[in-house]
């Protein structure tokens, strides 16, 4: 189950499941996994747009994600 989805500068994305294991089917370009990704996670899934100058997520809403 995806707990955290992120999508880097280069519009690569990342997902992690709750133990912070990376989940593969989800992870490429932006625009080939976006839909699958919106339609799969669960209503407490973490999105995020990369990460700040310390490290932490840059959560954004599921909306603007």
């Amino acid at each position: 189950m995806i707990k955290t989805a992120i999508r880097l500068q280069n519009n690569m994305v990342m997902v992690f499941n709750k133990r912070g294991k990376q989940i593969p089917r989800y992870q490429s370009h932006y625009e080939e996994v976006k839909k699958s990704i919106l339609k799969n996670a669960p209503s407490d899934a973490v999105f995020a747009h990369g990460f700040t100058e310390l490290g932490e997520l840059r959560e954004v809403s599921r909306e603007k994600w």
